[in-house]
């Protein structure tokens, strides 16, 4: 009895042992991991220009990109945790060079600001328009909003509706009551970035963060990839999507006004494999007296693969019904 005592007992000090040295080993590798990932963080910091202006507002700075085109004024807003939204966008504005166009990054996006909170839907329209007047720009805008960006543009148009010319939505997020109530913010995706996990499965499948196709150059890629191991998983984006369901509520609440000229481009990939995509953006526009909506063929990111086609669309329905 007292030999099977000893032997039990040697055997759980060897599966403590054993223990204590993988934890010992995984505490030391996160630590590296952390390490390397913040001196990284410093160096692509330090070495990679940063592109726009930051404007100053009552809540923090806001990074714009403008092209400086001399036509009418288009406002692009990106796609919920776009991690650099000018640079997303950068096919399509170099399609668009006959229009100023501007990339405004709200907080938690590009190079604007990242701790701060409260990102209702009043608060990010509001904060906007904060970043226009400063700009001076004065003549009604083209709001373009890529997924969720349809949401934040659609309801800006019901707010100032005398600033706003036309809307046009990139696969728009659809409008409607959510039972979702406003959420935690997660601090999973923060702590992953932190201790560099991130950058590590990014840089193993480098295409989970790179767009496809050949739109985009070789600089606009390393500005990706680097940016999106800076943003990913912020508080400021943390915030938003924890309000998600609960902005979509209020938009909703807030239908296109009918004299508004409205273009929805839709993509293929979403139509199909989202149910109501088609239906419920074609409900949306029954009221609404100049309207069309086009369906291309690609992904939720339509401008990553489908540029050329898009900006002609965006042009054609500017020239019939916004008036200079």
């Amino acid at each position: 009895m007292t030999s099977t005592r000893s032997t039990r007992g040697r055997a759980w000090t060897r599966i403590l042992r054993i223990t204590a040295v993988i934890v010992v080993t995984l505490a030391l590798l996160t630590a590296v991991s952390a390490i390397a990932n913040a001196a990284i963080t410093g160096t692509e910091k330090s070495t990679i220009t940063a592109y726009g202006q930051r404007v100053t507002i009552s809540a923090g700075d806001i990074n714009v990109y403008r092209n400086g085109g001399s036509g009418p004024t288009m406002v692009l807003l990106s796609g919920f945790g776009t991690p650099a939204p000018a640079i997303d966008f950068a096919p399509l504005i170099r399609e668009l060079d006959d229009f100023n166009v501007l990339v405004v990054e709200g907080f938690g996006y590009g190079y604007s600001d990242t701790d701060i909170a409260d990102r209702t839907i009043e608060n990010i329209t509001s904060e906007l328009h904060e970043v226009l007047h400063h700009l001076h720009v004065d003549s009604p805008v083209i709001l373009v909003g890529h997924s969720i960006g349809g949401l934040y543009a659609r309801y800006y148009s019901d707010a100032y509706p005398g600033e706003v010319a036309a809307y046009i939505g990139i696969d728009p997020m659809v409008a409607k009551q959510s039972s979702l109530e406003v959420g935690t913010p997660s601090t999973t995706e923060g702590v992953q970035n932190s201790l560099g996990l991130f950058r590590l499965v990014s840089s193993i499948a480098p295409d989970l963060i790179q767009p496809p196709g050949t739109a985009y150059t070789a600089e606009e890629r390393r500005r990706t990839a680097a940016m999106t191991n800076w943003n990913y998983g912020n508080p400021s984006i943390s915030d938003e999507w924890s309000r998600l369901g609960a902005n979509s509520t209020k938009a909703a609440a807030k239908p296109f006004s009918t004299d508004l000229p409205v273009l929805e481009i839709l993509s293929s990939e979403s139509i199909a494999s989202i149910p109501g995509w088609l239906s419920n953006h074609t409900a949306e526009l029954t009221e609404v007296t100049t309207s069309q909506l086009e369906v291309l063929d690609g992904s939720h990111y339509l401008h990553w693969t489908q540029s050329p086609t898009l900006a002609r669309i965006m042009t054609d329905f500017i020239a019939a019904h916004v008036t200079s």
